[in-house]
């Protein structure tokens, strides 16, 4: 597993066309969430520092670059980058949340390039709540593994370019695959080590 403190493009850049077999990515959807009525914070989650990460979503050459050094992609939040996707794939895949009547939306979903029937997972998002929330964007480590367990084959190198809380790293560690991934803020990079050093050493004690 590597896991380091950079922009993505940096690290994109040194991989060859197709050097790994699936990325699964969670990009800005540009939505500025940490201010939004319907954020983590509102929730009575978890209050976190404002940062202004969420205001604008990457643009085209993060998209090629992705689709250059990744034989498949899974990318959350698929309807905010729509003009940056391909065209007629089925594998659509729709995360339920599990609640009603929120200000957030109900569910996310993700552009898959697998040419696979549009699938829904249904788990509940105080799963967050249970997994230790560091991250006002944060996805249940349950969600990561059940993408991994479907979608991707052993062996496979799998790479997320927005570690985020490191939700992947704790299920790319669990279920054996190698992955690599980077992080550009130092603070959710630091916090996302600190979880999944603690995630393992945990498991060393059962």
């Amino acid at each position: 597993m590597k896991i380091t403190n950079e922009d993505n493009m940096e690290l994109m850049a040194r991989y060859e066309d197709n050097h790994f077999d699936l990325a699964i990515v969670d990009p800005p959807y540009g939505i500025n969430i940490q201010n939004a009525g319907g954020s983590p914070q509102h929730l009575g989650f978890k209050n976190y520092t404002k940062k202004n990460w969420d205001n604008e979503t990457p643009n085209q050459k993060y998209f090629d670059e992705l689709k250059r050094v990744s034989k498949n992609q899974i990318i959350w939040g698929a309807n905010y980058f729509v003009e940056y996707l391909s065209q007629g794939t089925m594998g659509w895949i729709f995360w339920y949340k599990g609640q009603q009547g929120l200000t957030m939306s109900d569910g996310e979903i993700a552009y898959s390039s697998f040419q696979k029937a549009t699938r829904m997972i249904n788990i509940n998002r105080c799963q967050i709540k249970i997994d230790g929330a560091i991250h006002p964007t944060q996805k249940p480590v349950k969600l990561y593994e059940w993408l991994l367990m479907n979608y991707a084959k052993e062996g496979d190198k799998i790479l997320d370019t927005h570690l985020g809380s490191g939700s992947i790293a704790i299920a790319c560690h669990n279920l054996g695959f190698d992955l690599t991934a980077c992080e550009l803020d130092k603070e959710y990079f630091e916090a996302s080590l600190k979880r999944l050093k603690q995630h393992q050493s945990q498991l060393r004690l059962i």
